[in-house]
């Protein structure tokens, strides 16, 4: 039994996450092919669906006839929950089907405080944590993403591992899988055997490793003589490989709600505390053309309204300026913001800033890291106090009303000083916006720098936990009589990230102990226990000092040393000595640095700065009403497992089909324009209905039974508009009057002078539970009409008067005095409503 279908789904928090069946999302029948993947988030639904990655993986796989691709997230702690108690394996979106029933399972690890949560999705799973642990029958278990470039904390749980790009890889993978499954005789080993000779797939039952009595590790040992160094996957040109534009449409708001488009992967500039920066080397950019195709695709076919341009250095792209002016030359008159969630401070200009702006003005976030030249000389941020102060005073005088600057602390070479120029600079930066408003105008984030392996500081001590507290609260006194809001990271997620950034094999032993304690979703501040990690650390005899506090020598075997991210250790070597020399390094856009990545081969920068590429002029302005408008009120239906969405996800899942069918709506005037749609009423998640009403505004006049036909084409199952009425010349103001539903109860039955009584009383006291505290509301004036027409069904009209209203549930439970019964045990469908 799915657990869409069970009582107790729709009062978990966001069921929405768990339905399945979005837009744009793919099921095959799995009898029909011949290998299964789960794409695995070990996080929430909506940060995993807000990753571009597992997007990318999912479109490259589910195109092949052969290979079917579903996902699965982490679920929340109240879900969890009732899995483990009503004894339900995590399944996926698409068929419902148990994980421990698919070829492959494939991790996203894109941070180190997701591994409990890849444990607790393995256990609900039922499928043992250790790879050594797992029969011939259990999923091939593999893992990717940028912690996997020191895999080894987490080596012995994964029978194999892809470092760098997954595209080409993840597809080799899945064609030894099918091979193998041709040829029933083949063990895992054998095809653990085949799939190393892959580039970029790292195999850890292939390497010893030994340690020496005082801790550091000895040596690492491959099995394999020719298998002794895991080089990264590269992909030469990006646009080489195919770009998900028909993205999932989810119900659920995500965290990055919008079309991302991937400009460019990799960056230039070097900066010496970045991993992101080193092993995703070299920068390949893709063509202008390119994107704005792929962009204008991608809308059409989600309807979603926000475009973000994906890169590690988005102001970088060679051709920035005449890319955001091509694409808001088209996208303004659609209302579609363009963001770039990634800019550095010397890549900002007024012509770049005039384009951003076209639209909507958001907020404008800035890393300048450190506070003064100097320390920014360290970790190679060739960026000057007086281009961060420029910046800042072009970006407050152009209309933006608010600034984030992210600033790291524990640094190589910080001293006491640069905490005093953080402070200060935040104060030059907020003095230059002035006092108008009543709002912060600048917001501070801070977080503790971690050591990250594959980069220059990977030798380095992290400072102490109690450091980074004093640290923290130095800068937030310093700023606490300014308009500035801070925010920072807990320091105790910096110690965990930290002990496992650069751990080794010794660490899944803790790892699995604290799982077993409680640790879940260690990357939310809500949810980390210290408390237990350092019982898992005492339990396990492990000592996490050694990990963080440790200076390591140059000679030491790192754990990561059989892992190539391509650049080399003698490059990290010497950017080490050149930033205790304070010396910065120029940009390997302008020179080849010889890091070692790129053969000049196969693998070399892809840059398009001497495209002929020319912005197409704007050819309209930006949408406004010139003519008559109509408007229509739009019946329609919300019935099946539609019911679990909220009243804001309908509202999304309404405004985004009226995009994706290319409805010409009229929008709101002002600062932030909205489209003109308006619904009749919310309903309690987790009730159907036979009758809802939306209205909605159009600069065009359509035929009813063709605009019926291509909204009903975008809306995804178990919503149905059936009704279109043409309302532009309804004089009054029509609002909903009464609502009917037919309330059916599960294990009871109702008692006929309940309701008589109910019914001839004039004060109904029932109390309502909100967040700002309980209510007493009369529930006897809402209810028009309520009716037995069995034991166990009730017909319940209620009337939209004004103050508080009360669901159907709350008000039957009430007047049946049904005081211990569980209402998630009803089922509430709406099957008329008035409007007058």
């Amino acid at each position: 039994m799915s657990i869409l279908d069970q009582s107790w789904f729709s009062s978990i928090t966001k069921p929405s996450r768990y339905i399945g069946n979005e837009i744009n999302s793919i099921r095959k029948e799995t009898a029909h092919v011949d290998v299964s993947v789960v794409l695995a988030f070990p996080d929430i639904y909506e940060v995993g669906m807000s990753h571009l990655g597992m997007k990318i993986i999912y479109n490259i796989l589910n195109n092949q006839h052969w290979l079917a691709a579903e996902r699965v997230f982490s679920p929340w702690v109240d879900l969890e929950e009732k899995l483990r108690r009503n004894k339900i394996p995590l399944a996926t979106l698409e068929s419902g089907r148990p994980l421990a029933n698919f070829d492959i399972i494939g991790f996203s690890l894109q941070h180190e405080l997701s591994y409990t949560n890849v444990l607790n999705m393995l256990d609900l799973s039922g499928i043992p944590f250790l790879a050594t642990e797992r029969d011939e029958d259990s999923p091939l278990i593999i893992a990717g993403g940028p912690v996997c470039f020191n895999p080894e904390p987490i080596a012995e749980i994964f029978d194999a591992i892809v470092i760098g790009d997954g595209e080409e890889a993840a597809l080799k993978i899945c064609m030894e899988v099918r091979k193998v499954k041709k040829h029933k005789t083949i063990q895992k080993r054998e095809l653990l055997n085949k799939l190393c000779h892959t580039k970029g797939v790292y195999v850890p039952s292939l390497f010893s490793v030994n340690y020496r009595n005082d801790g550091p590790i000895d040596i690492i040992e491959p099995i394999d003589p020719g298998y002794r160094i895991v080089e990264k996957a590269i992909l030469p040109n990006i646009d080489d490989f195919p770009f998900p534009e028909q993205q999932i449409v989810p119900f659920t708001e995500l965290v990055h709600d919008r079309v991302v488009i991937e400009i460019a992967r990799g960056c230039t500039r070097g900066c010496r505390f970045c991993q992101a920066g080193m092993i995703y080397r070299p920068v390949r950019e893709r063509s202008p053309e390119s994107i704005i195709e792929k962009a204008a695709n991608a809308l059409k076919l989600t309807g979603f309204d926000d475009l973000s341009l994906l890169s590690l250095s988005s102001g970088d792209y060679s051709r920035i300026e005449s890319l955001m002016m091509a694409l808001m030359n088209k996208q303004a008159r659609e209302k579609i913001a363009v963001s770039l969630p990634s800019l550095r401070v010397d890549s900002l200009n007024p012509s770049l800033i005039k384009q951003i702006k076209r639209v909507r003005k958001t907020g404008f976030t800035l890393a300048p890291e450190a506070g003064n030249d100097r320390l920014r000389r360290v970790i190679n941020k060739g960026l000057t106090q007086k281009e961060v102060l420029d910046t800042a005073f072009v970006i407050y005088n152009s209309g933006w009303n608010m600034i984030k600057l992210y600033f790291m602390i524990g640094l190589p070479l910080e001293e006491e000083k640069d905490l005093q120029d953080i402070i200060d600079l935040a104060k030059q930066v907020v003095s230059i916006k002035g006092k108008k408003g009543g709002k912060p105008s600048l917001h501070v984030g801070i977080s503790t720098f971690v050591p990250k392996s594959h980069t220059p500081f990977m030798w380095e001590s992290q400072i102490s936990l109690a450091e980074s507290r004093r640290r923290i609260q130095f800068i937030r006194e310093g700023l606490s009589n300014s308009p500035v809001r801070i925010k920072y990271n807990q320091p105790e997620l910096s110690w965990l990230e930290g002990i496992f950034s650069r751990g080794d094999r010794r660490l899944v032993s803790p790892l699995i102990e604290a799982w077993s304690l409680g640790a879940r979703f260690d990357g939310w501040g809500e949810h980390f226990r210290m408390g237990i990690w350092e019982e898992a650390f005492r339990h396990t005899g492990v000592d996490p000092d050694f990990y963080l506090y440790r200076k390591r020598p140059l000679n030491e075997v790192l754990p990561w040393d059989h892992i190539s991210s391509g650049v080399t250790k003698s490059y990290f070597m010497r950017e080490r000595k050149k930033a205790q020399e304070e010396q910065l390094t120029p940009d390997c856009r302008n020179q080849c640095l010889k890091c070692g990545v790129c053969d000049h081969k196969t693998v070399d920068p892809v840059l398009f700065r001497d495209s002929k590429f020319i912005p197409e002029p704007e050819t309209d302005k930006i949408q406004g009403v010139s003519g008559p408008t109509t408007k229509y009120r739009l019946g329609f239906s919300k019935l099946g497992h539609a019911g679990y969405l909220s009243h804001l996800e309908l509202v999304r899942v309404f405004t985004r089909a009226f995009n994706r069918a290319g409805l010409k709506l009229v929008f709101s005037k002002g600062f932030h324009p909205m489209p003109k749609v308006s619904f009749g009423c919310a309903l309690p998640v987790g009730t159907e209905s036979m009758q809802e009403t939306v209205e909605i505004e159009l600069m065009e006049i359509s035929d009813a039974s063709l605009l019926m036909e291509i909204i009903n084409r975008q809306l995804p199952s178990g919503i149905t508009v059936n009704s279109i009425t043409d309302i532009s010349n309804n004089k009054k103001k029509e609002r909903l009057k009464e609502s009917r539903f037919l309330v059916m109860l599960k294990g009871v039955k109702l008692n006929k002078d309940d309701l008589e009584k109910f019914l001839c009383s004039d004060y109904f006291p029932v109390v309502k539970t909100r967040k700002k505290g309980a209510i007493e509301v009369n529930a006897r004036p809402l209810v028009k009409s309520m009716s037995l027409i069995s034991p166990d069904r009730v017909k319940i009209t209620i009337q939209h008067i004004s103050g508080p209203e009360l669901k159907p549930a709350e008000i039957i439970k009430n007047v049946f005095l049904l005081k211990g019964y569980n209402i998630n045990n009803m089922k509430v469908l709406k099957t008329c409503q008035v409007i007058a």
